[in-house]
């Protein structure tokens, strides 16, 4: 552990070159995570998802759901000092030949994946492509032409998880064993959260533990801070920051209480209140020997109440999407953020 916690200092100084101990504040001293949405009906969207992009899951295509406004697929996320760097998917893919890139998450990483991949097709429309379902957790989209493949594994707590007939499901805070699947791959972008919030909601049993130790009753947001670090610890022990570079995925806002998401059709402006998770997250990466870059996008999902489905998911008004997002739509902006953090822009 020693060995690769010595080489993540080394290599983060190397390959970042930043101040910021949880790095998303870029070397130019641009803080992406800061800013407001603004129209920008001239450059956005950056795709009509069922022209160009017929893989895209149902439930994220909203406008061929029927939703009938338009504005919020026009809006920039603007930085409060500086401008985003536009996405260039070419350039994205040749930087990334024979390189592979892997999402490891729950269904918000799925969007994120799900934008990526359309935004590089967008980029190279005649150039072949391959979507492979390799098994119920891991989907492929791959390049041909330039061997670079974008997958997404479905884990939603990144822990270990196991499902006993008496016990029910126990979520094991202290155990990451799948970590396995993630050897091998150029890029890691980790995301996990929204799972956690909804364990107490569960309708089946949801026990925790630690070592030999079952946990019945544990909040929700201490059983996040644990599992989450024995996430960081096993990045601290065994990635080799010269040959893989480790991103997490910040806390995606939902807009679930109150009146929900239906019928907004515009962002919220100005401060918002603190999001649960977030300083939980904070704490964790700046503890980190091998420190990853933060997207944290957070502020900016807060104000887009006017991104999600809502009702147009496919599904018929009984169900009202107020946690995942349109595309073309939010997601964008975060692989925008992806491209300007992974080419150090």
């Amino acid at each position: 552990m020693a060995f690769f916690s010595w080489l993540c200092v080394l290599g983060f100084t190397v390959l970042w070159s930043v101040a910021s101990p949880l790095f998303h504040v870029q070397g130019n001293g641009c803080d992406f995570s800061l800013g407001n949405w603004v129209v920008d009906d001239s450059y956005y969207p950056l795709y009509d998802a069922s022209r160009d992009c017929p893989f895209i899951g149902q439930g994220f295509n909203c406008l061929k759901n029927g939703r009938p406004d338009l504005e919020y697929l026009k809006y920039r996320w603007k930085p409060s000092s500086c401008d985003l760097p536009r996405f260039n998917g070419v350039d994205f893919l040749e930087r990334y030949r024979g390189k592979k890139i892997m999402f490891v998450g729950d269904s918000i990483s799925n969007n994120m994946w799900q934008s990526l991949t359309c935004l590089l097709h967008t980029a190279v429309p005649k150039s072949n492509y391959a979507l492979q379902v390799l098994s119920k957790h891991l989907t492929v989209f791959t390049f041909l032409e330039y061997d670079a493949s974008i997958m997404w594994l479905k884990n939603g707590l990144l822990v270990d998880v196991a499902h006993d007939k008496e016990k029910g499901r126990i979520v094991k805070l202290d155990s990451i064993k799948s970590a396995h699947k993630w050897n091998g791959v150029d890029v890691l972008i980790f995301n996990t959260y929204h799972w956690w919030t909804h364990l107490r909601d569960s309708k089946t049993l949801v026990q925790f533990q630690v070592g030999n130790e079952i946990i019945k009753d544990m909040n929700p947001m201490e059983a996040y801070k644990i599992g989450l670090t024995t996430w960081s610890k096993w990045v601290d022990a065994n990635i080799d920051p010269s040959k893989t570079r480790v991103l997490f995925q910040g806390i995606a806002a939902s807009h679930t209480e109150g009146k929900g998401c239906l019928n907004r059709t515009h962002p919220h402006h100005g401060p918002q209140p603190p999001y649960p998770g977030v300083e939980i997250v904070q704490n964790v990466l700046s503890g980190m020997s091998c420190p990853v870059y933060l997207l944290d996008i957070t502020l900016m999902t807060q104000m887009r109440i006017d991104g999600h489905p809502s009702f147009y998911t496919g599904k018929g008004t009984s169900y009202e999407d107020c946690s995942h997002w349109c595309l073309a739509g939010a997601p964008d902006t975060w692989n925008e953020i992806l491209y300007a953090a992974l080419l150090g822009l």
